[in-house]
């Protein structure tokens, strides 16, 4: 089997985890109730033999932050993409794909650096499992098995057939709750976690068929990028490259296009409910961080970096204090924190942020 090399993508902000998640420094370098970051945990997936040393992209004020993270954990990227700007994933994998073949990279395994895998070693078996149909030209996608009918994520249909390896049929947009609940219940439907195998020179190719303006504007940014040791700096065309998810631009569009299944434990750890339900609990059903004291409170969560919080008589919140910000918001309402966000700015706050 080829050597695959891991495409850590590292440009979210994560806007739904503020103040927590901030512009310098997004939930990728948060551990987020682990004992290491994300992009810690993710790059650590990938050190056995199968794989050479990681790729990452992302933006390019977060260059010194990566390269401290990734060293604390023994690991040392092959190379550091820098964004001026992040022009979502689709741009990303195009910057990336054409990297990986100056470098002669056989296979990329794309993927986001802030998400969380209860089961490293699931994953490996399915990379393992896809790498043969993505060595024979297929793009390869992994369909997460869902845990329950969750209305916030993309969902891939497969196509019939009994092996891991299958067409896939239809790429799903979020569902509401009662189509989600069908979703379950039939197992052609996987959760969509942005996670793709391929050869890149073939990727390229397809997506040259598939988004012309999309490739054709990712090469004029990497013809244009200043090597600086470790790090490739990409410039101002960079920001010119269409902003669309790799999904859009790619997936949905080409006949070439396969799923495995991928039973992983998979979360994106995305907002404050997502950290409670994966934190430890008290008897209360509370998930504490910092210094925390409670009274007759039920399933909040309760993160403090140094001063101290006293919940009493109070249940269902995220109570959230970091860099001497305060966000008191309820625990399952991710928009709020969207808002919550967007009031900070028009406040004049950026700062905050």
């Amino acid at each position: 089997m080829s050597k695959i090399t891991p495409v850590l993508m590292s440009g979210g902000a994560g806007t739904r985890l503020w103040p927590l998640s901030t512009k310098g420094r997004p939930k990728q370098f948060h551990a987020l109730g682990g004992t290491r970051t994300l992009i810690q945990e993710t790059a650590l997936r990938f050190t056995t033999e199968a794989f050479a040393p990681p790729m990452v992209i992302g933006n390019a004020a977060h260059a010194d932050l990566t390269r401290a993270q990734l060293a604390e954990v023994g690991v040392a990227a092959s190379i550091l993409i820098l964004e001026p700007e992040g022009r979502h994933t689709a741009a990303a994998a195009c910057v990336s794909a054409l990297a990986a073949v100056e470098a002669g990279a056989e296979l990329i395994l794309l993927l986001s650096a802030d998400a969380r895998i209860a089961d490293p070693a699931a994953l490996r078996a399915a990379v393992a499992l896809g790498a043969p149909a993505a060595e024979a030209g297929a793009l390869v996608i992994f369909g997460i098995k869902p845990t329950g009918p969750e209305t916030g994520y993309g969902y891939i249909r497969a196509g019939a057939g009994d092996g891991p390896v299958r067409r896939v049929a239809a790429f799903v947009e979020k569902p509401d709750l009662a189509t989600a609940q069908t979703y379950v219940a039939d197992p052609a439907y996987s959760w969509n976690a942005g996670i793709f195998l391929f050869r890149p020179e073939l990727f390229l190719a397809e997506a040259e068929r598939t988004a012309p303006a999309l490739v054709a504007a990712a090469r004029a940014a990497f013809a244009q990028a200043a090597r600086e040791g470790d790090a490739l700096r990409l410039g101002e065309a960079f920001r010119a490259v269409p902003s669309v998810a790799v999904d859009v631009a790619v997936f949905e569009r080409t006949d070439k296009a396969v799923v495995v299944g991928a039973d992983v434990g998979w979360s994106d750890v995305g907002a404050y409910d997502a950290l409670w339900a994966e934190g430890a609990k008290t008897p209360s059903g509370d998930v504490l961080q910092g210094p925390v004291l409670t009274a007759g409170t039920a399933n909040n969560l309760a993160i403090s970096d140094g001063p101290v919080v006293v919940l009493a008589g109070v249940e269902d919140l995220a109570v959230v204090v970091d860099n001497g910000v305060v966000l008191v918001t309820r625990r399952d309402a991710p928009g709020a924190v969207r808002a919550a966000v967007e009031a900070v700015k028009k406040a004049g706050r950026d700062d905050l942020l």
